[in-house]
């Protein structure tokens, strides 16, 4: 048992770590990012390594697959995105028309929904007017942060720090573990090893399943989507596979947003069969093979404190929370899957018969 002294000397240390990451919040995004990536990447290190190579070549052959890949994601899909993007903004105009002339007409007389329809011609003007600044936003950006030397020097900085980081974390990351593990106290290291190892496993298994899971339906989606004759496949299809992470909310958006679009592309109802069957193909291939083979039971959280998590963790921390939301949930999970265990082998929980039962 801690003595006082030592209780007012962990909630010291406590309180100024707090206050020293409130204090270096502006700087500590790129070193929160770069210890993701590695974390990410140590088995993959640690395999490589056991293959032959030293740490020092299997980090570096992961670092530049690394850096390969944030290169090539955005020259493969940016321009894909922007094309489609552009094709709606110029299918927009029509979209208005038949919205005026045969949805509102039947909303009112079929479902008695009367809606208030703004001037469409009016909108229609200001899209002609507009139209060719569709995809100039990245233009602007980028005028932007040229112009703005201290944006542009943080971004730079940001840019070659990060790799640099990650580098040098994953060559030394079971170092640094070994080292962390040393210095806490020998009664608590027992317990805090045990939960550790359990966490890591719950974590890997989230981050590092669940975010394959995630871009294999927005993979799914997309080919579906583009083979139901969609001009809008990629875009919906991506964004519904990233919104997966909270259940049953990928598939909900991306059968609205779908429906929706294929409405307004065809006029056609009957249309909206080939959107329920690729949702529909997704979700089975998602809760048949895709989770059970990458994620498992390893997790688990409930989905109703998985939707809890998410709101929860944007309700306080915003953007940032809405990310941290399941990874921070599944770690809370052991431990208090370990405190029920602790307090029912406890006084308080009262002693059981031979059954088991209270």
């Amino acid at each position: 048992m801690l003595t006082d002294s030592q209780k007012w000397l962990v909630l010291a240390g406590v309180v100024l770590t707090g206050w020293l990451l409130y204090l270096l919040a502006p700087i500590l995004t790129p070193f929160l990012i770069a210890a993701l990536i590695a974390y990410l990447g140590d088995p993959l290190v640690d395999w490589l390594e056991s293959r032959g190579p030293s740490r020092t070549i299997a980090t570096s052959i992961v670092v530049a697959l690394f850096m390969v890949l944030i290169v090539l994601l955005p020259l493969l899909l940016i321009p894909v995105v922007h094309k489609q993007v552009s094709a709606f903004m110029a299918a927009l105009p029509g979209i208005l028309d038949w919205f005026a002339r045969v949805l509102a007409p039947w909303l009112q007389t079929n479902l008695g929904i009367e809606l208030v329809m703004p001037d469409i011609e009016k909108i229609k003007l200001t899209l002609a007017q507009n139209f060719e600044r569709v995809g100039d936003v990245a233009v602007d950006i980028v005028t932007y942060i040229t112009r703005s030397g201290m944006a542009l020097a943080g971004w730079l900085a940001s840019m070659v720090l990060i790799p640099v980081v990650v580098f040098y974390l994953l060559r030394d990351w079971d170092r640094v573990v070994t080292g962390v593990r040393d210095l806490l106290p020998r009664h608590v290291e027992p317990t805090v090893s045990m939960l550790t190892r359990e966490s890591d496993q719950v974590l890997g298994a989230f981050l590092r399943g669940q975010l394959t899971v995630m871009l294999c339906l927005g993979i799914i989606y997309s080919i579906g989507l583009s083979l139901a004759g969609l001009k809008w496949s990629l875009t919906i299809g991506m964004l519904s596979g990233l919104v997966s992470f909270v259940p049953y909310l990928g598939v909900i958006f991306g059968v609205l947003t779908a429906s929706v679009a294929v409405l307004l592309q065809s006029q056609d109802a009957l249309q909206l069969v080939w959107v329920l069957l690729v949702f529909g193909a997704g979700q089975m291939l998602e809760g048949m093979v895709l989770t059970p083979w990458l994620v498992g039971d390893r997790v688990g959280l409930h989905p109703v404190a998985v939707i809890f998590a998410v709101l929860a963790g944007g309700q306080l921390f915003g953007f940032m929370g809405i990310l941290l939301a399941l990874p921070v949930a599944s770690v809370l999970a052991v431990l208090l899957r370990h405190l029920r265990e602790r307090y029912r082998e406890s006084e308080f929980y009262g002693e059981t018969d031979d059954d088991g039962d209270p």
